[in-house]
């Protein structure tokens, strides 16, 4: 089991925690010091090790991505810990993780198109089929362009399957203003898509009742594409508004590593923080918070369409 996450520092804080706390009779003054250099030894491990933690927490792009189409459309800043994407009428452009993932918690800060983008779709999502053709394992986020307020940001969920479980929220803020920060927490209890700390979606592992829940590898993916027609209703995109730029950062993954299906197991452990306690379901506040995004923000949902009452689990995900 490989496992990417960088909270190193905990180790160091418990052992410097321990050892501070320990009643040791001072019978000598040069032991006295020696403690108290060893404290300050291991403080400096701690600091230390909480700015390695920021800093691997904010690693270059090329760490655990790589361009997949659209090389010409993408842009690398500060070092590799930005990169935009373009669109115009010849192209856009895509990134992939270098690694599969069996569980995790995977976040991205993104800066939406500022233009009138309409018809231009951004992504952050995971998928077990990079083709994306057939029965597969997916979640994803969605931005669809416009040209201003409301901003619409549709979720999905394939789960061996070809998906049809779309959701759609207007987002209460400008995401073309500045980066904000999604993630989705994926464990073997529930799959929670984030928006900025806020849980907007929740799909619970009910196989008990017959409902499939993804368990492939998956791979990390974003783009920039030409969505006009399903993502704009039709209209046409006014490519006198491009180059079209969506700008991604955060490239560090807090994930367990998929090697093969006879050590996937591994990657369900609960010392995987991503899999305690606090991860197996939304506490009491995070519920009320999904309950208000639901209620004042949720405007498409496949669970209310004709099509939900195919999906068993739309009364339990909520």
């Amino acid at each position: 089991m490989q496992v990417n996450y960088n909270n190193r520092f905990y180790f160091f804080f418990s052992e410097y925690m321990i050892r501070s706390s320990l009643k040791l009779p001072i019978i000598y003054k040069k032991k006295y010091k020696d403690m108290a250099m060893e404290k300050r030894f291991f403080f400096g491990l701690l600091i230390a090790a909480i700015v390695s933690a920021i800093r691997a927490g904010d690693v270059s792009f090329d760490k655990n991505y790589h361009v997949t189409w659209g090389n010409s459309h993408v842009t690398s800043l500060n070092q590799g810990r930005e990169i935009h994407l373009l669109m115009d009428n010849t192209s856009g452009a895509g990134f992939q993780s270098n690694v599969g993932y069996a569980s995790g918690f995977f976040q991205m800060k993104i800066k939406t198109p500022n233009k009138d983008s309409t018809g231009a779709v951004t992504t952050f999502y995971l998928t077990s089929n990079p083709q994306n053709t057939g029965n597969h394992d997916e979640l994803d986020f969605e931005f669809l362009g416009s040209k201003g307020p409301p901003f619409t940001l549709q979720t999905n969920v394939f789960a061996n399957d070809r998906g049809g479980r779309e959701q759609r929220i207007h987002l209460w803020f400008d995401p073309t203003a500045d980066f904000h920060t999604y993630g989705i927490l994926w464990n073997q209890h529930q799959i929670v898509f984030y928006v900025d700390n806020t849980p907007i979606r929740v799909f619970k592992n009910n196989t008990n009742i017959g409902v499939n829940y993804p368990s492939q590898q998956l791979v990390i993916q974003g783009s920039l594409w030409n969505g006009e027609g399903w993502a704009s209703g039709g209209r046409k995109i006014d490519w006198s508004q491009a180059p079209f730029i969506a700008s991604f950062q955060g490239f560090n993954v807090d994930g367990c590593q998929f090697h093969d299906t006879a050590t996937k197991a591994q990657c369900y452990n609960s010392n995987l923080w991503w899999n305690g306690n606090k991860y197996l379901e939304l506490d009491p506040a995070q519920h009320k918070a999904l309950q208000y995004a639901r209620t004042k923000y949720m405007f498409q949902d496949y669970c209310t369409s004709p099509s939900g009452r195919y999906h068993k689990e739309c009364g339990s995900n909520k």
